[in-house]
């Protein structure tokens, strides 16, 4: 029976002392599409690696003058990211490992090396290699064109974003930066900081929605000892917190009606005045705000315009679907750092079902999923079997979306009661998010108190429809 041919060529570098072990792994590969050469110890393979540009190196853990673990080290202090795979001798799974997890070695071997594990060890390191170079050229790419700071797109609706952002940035305008949830809105208001001339100063960012009613002024506004029970002591508010700097309002929709005229007061004025104070104090502060589309006519009208003296309204995911494969490889990079993953990119199969899907939850869906799928891969690329089933899936047909294995659900078809495509589409995010009510709120674009508010009223209208409740 002929031996499987490698689908993959490269270059390899082999540094072992011993000489038959390193006549052996090159025996192992011949007839294979490999460039092998041959290093004695790690110094000499440094010295190799100068004029021949390996793919992957197979290096002994324990050898004279530089070991493998300082070898790696080097290549690491360097900045070199060529995969290495560690040989260790029998007995010696601890060193092994440690080259795996401290020094970032593509895998090991245990000798004697066998010959098919060795062959598909090294094809898979070449692969990650190769994908890692993808990589690194669209990173190359993005820094030319097509990024700000954390926004990536080069998508006419993304340009559009990044021509606004460096527009208003200089000014000391506030700005209203309108979107779904999880478009990247407090992106945008931290690239117009970043790019204002206020880069240098704080950048303070609050939830008007994920604060209790109770509390929005003393954290806006600051308080004074014994303003109201439980203040033991001064505290400044946010907008003493961001002097010199910026002040994010996120979810200002969802800021208590009673509170809004005294904001517009202090983004009038430019002064604020802490619970229990005698005394008015001055800010240097930017203001930023945010909100859903829908949520800006919670907003009293004269605090709406003065919010919205220049607007941004940030597209939906949906809406710039070609920007989808370098806002995956930005997501993975960073989410590389974040887990410690090896993941190098994302499989054609993968970013086509990805074109093909709605994402209601925007950007930050998109990111879950990859979450998700990068823990599950750990290294290489994200293929299908990676993504979440069932909660994962597309609709052939784009007017209707309805989740797979949910006969029952509501179609989106005109003449529908509202109330009753809420309440579907509440059940479908829920079911999604595997019951998070935070990250379903989060993707719906309302506030945690807003969900279960309308969970509790849905409730009700069931036991009353249902007989002898």
């Amino acid at each position: 029976m002929m031996s499987r041919q490698l689908a993959v060529s490269g270059r390899i570098l082999i540094v072992d002392d011993e000489e038959r072990q390193c006549t052996a792994l090159v025996a192992m590969l011949s007839g294979c599409n490999f460039e092998t050469q041959v290093a004695s110890d790690g110094q000499e393979a440094l010295e190799r690696l100068a004029a021949f540009n390996a793919d992957v190196i197979v290096a002994d853990l324990v050898m004279p003058r530089m070991d493998g673990f300082e070898l790696l080290r080097r290549l690491q202090e360097r900045g070199n990211h060529i995969p290495a795979i560690a040989v260790t001798g029998f007995g010696s799974m601890e060193k092994a490992l440690s080259a795996v997890h401290d020094l970032k070695a593509f895998w090991f071997l245990e000798k004697p090396v066998e010959p098919h594990a060795f062959k598909a060890l090294l094809e898979r390191a070449i692969r990650y290699k190769r994908s890692l170079q993808r990589a690194e050229g669209l990173q190359r790419d993005l820094s030319l064109r097509g990024i700000l700071g954390n926004l990536v797109g080069t998508s006419p609706g993304m340009h559009q974003i990044f021509s606004l952002i460096r527009q208003v940035a200089p000014t000391s305008a506030p700005v209203l930066i309108c979107g779904e949830s999880g478009t990247g809105k407090e992106l945008v208001a931290r690239e117009i900081h970043a790019c204002s001339p206020r880069r240098d100063g704080p950048f303070v960012a609050i939830n008007a929605a994920a604060l209790p009613e109770t509390l929005v002024e003393s954290e806006l506004f600051g308080h004074e000892k014994g303003a109201f029970t439980g203040a033991m002591e001064r505290s400044a508010g946010c907008f003493e917190q961001a002097e010199g700097g910026t002040l994010f309002l996120d979810e200002i929709g969802e800021m208590p009606r009673a509170t809004q005229p005294k904001l517009l007061r202090v983004l009038e004025d430019l002064r604020v005045r802490r619970l229990g104070g005698k005394r008015e104090i001055p800010v240097d502060v930017r203001i930023l705000a945010a909100t859903s589309q829908a949520a800006g006519t919670h907003l009293r009208e004269e605090l709406y315009y003065r919010l919205s003296v220049f607007q941004i309204v940030v597209p939906t995911l949906r809406e710039h679907k070609e920007d989808i494969p370098p806002i995956s490889e930005v997501i993975l990079q960073n989410l590389n750092k974040k887990h410690g993953t090896r993941i190098a990119g994302v499989d054609a199969e993968v970013l086509d079902l990805f074109q093909r899907y709605d994402w209601p939850g925007n950007v930050r869906e998109l990111r879950n999923v990859l979450e998700r799928a990068a823990i599950m891969a750990g290294e290489g690329s994200i293929g299908l079997a990676n993504l979440p089933s069932p909660a994962f899936s597309v609709s052939s047909d784009s007017h209707t979306r309805p989740s797979p294995g949910h006969e029952g659900s509501t179609l989106l078809l005109p003449g529908q009661p509202l109330a009753k495509l809420e309440e579907a589409y509440i059940k479908l995010t829920l079911e999604h998010v595997r019951g998070n009510r935070k990250l379903a709120a989060e993707m719906l674009g309302i506030s945690l108190r807003t969900l279960q508010s309308r969970l509790s009223i849905q409730r009700e209208e069931a036991d009353a429809a249902t007989p002898g409740a």
